[in-house]
């Protein structure tokens, strides 16, 4: 299986992710159910993953999340240059 990695990263929401979540008490069961209601199949455990930079997020994972918490796509990804060399 290839592994899929940026710069030591899984994914580039995974801080916002946590942060949002929180800000808006949200706990990780609660997203996950938030998410299977909109038919994306993601638990809890997967949650934390993501939000520990251990799993990547698919297309259509990003716009659930945004979705469930009620933001843009760009409030979740926030700024991306800190990934990308100048």
């Amino acid at each position: 299986m290839k592994k899929i990695d940026f710069n030591g990263n899984k994914n580039i929401i995974h801080k916002r992710l946590r942060a949002i979540r929180r800000h808006k008490n949200v706990t990780q069961t609660q997203l996950a159910a938030r998410m299977q209601v909109r038919n994306i199949n993601i638990d809890q455990i997967t949650i934390s993953k993501i939000e520990r930079n251990q799993r990547i997020v698919t297309d259509y994972e990003l716009a659930g999340f945004c979705k469930a918490l009620h933001i843009g796509v760009s409030e979740l990804l926030g700024k991306t240059d800190e990934f990308f060399d100048s």
